[in-house]
């Protein structure tokens, strides 16, 4: 009997510390609990539909879309060179990204010229150009789509725009540098091994 009335007693009380979600408005419908419960995924795959206006900063853009000159019914040079006219106009030409091992055509695809290529071959939209930033960003890339790195507008409830890699980083220059790695830690010299340690591996030998 004892813990019968314990049990009611609790009920109550709960019933009393939450009178605010429970007697308000008599029981919390399921669209209620559905929508205080949901979490509105990030769009960070969703096309863009005005590709210029996510990556504005890239002036290159005045070239796009390549197949305005490039007929992808041509021989493709793929020898790593500088390139003529109109690529003189892309500033940098990686001299800030990693040109010593990588150049147009790791992310530009040879054959189709309006699509990037990513490692494993695969071909995506020019509007999804940050997959081909995720296969060496990956964290940041993860950052991003979490929300954590990058910059978002808008309202919680209403519109909002996600801004893209490109709309802060330009690929082709990166205003932030390269940061030359610092040396591995050294393995000290005048460490000795333990009398116990010794004495297991001449206990060992014996068997």
């Amino acid at each position: 009997m004892p813990f019968v009335l314990f049990v009611i007693s609790c009920t109550l009380m709960s019933l009393l510390f939450n009178s605010d979600n429970v007697f308000a408005s008599g029981t919390l419908s399921s669209e209620e609990e559905t929508i205080e419960s949901s979490d509105e995924e990030v769009p960070f795959d969703r096309p863009v539909k005005e590709i210029k206006k996510y990556i504005a900063p890239m002036n290159e853009l005045e070239l796009f879309p390549c197949t305005d000159c490039h007929d992808e019914e041509w021989e493709t040079d793929y020898t790593r060179r500088e390139l003529d006219e109109p690529h003189d106009e892309i500033p940098g030409k990686f001299v800030n990204h990693d040109s010593d091992n990588r150049w147009c055509l790791d992310c530009h695809s040879a054959k189709k010229r309006d699509r990037f290529r990513l490692i494993n071959g695969k071909l995506v939209k020019f509007n999804e150009y940050y997959r081909v930033c995720e296969q060496c960003h990956k964290r940041i890339y993860r950052e991003w789509k979490m929300g954590v790195h990058g910059k978002r507008t808008g309202y919680w409830n209403g519109e909002k725009q996600w801004m893209h890699c490109a709309q802060c980083h330009n690929p082709h220059n990166p205003p932030f540098k390269p940061i030359k790695p610092k040396p591995a830690p050294r393995k000290p010299l005048d460490i000795k091994a333990s009398s116990s340690a010794g004495a297991r591996t001449s206990s060992a030998g014996t068997h």
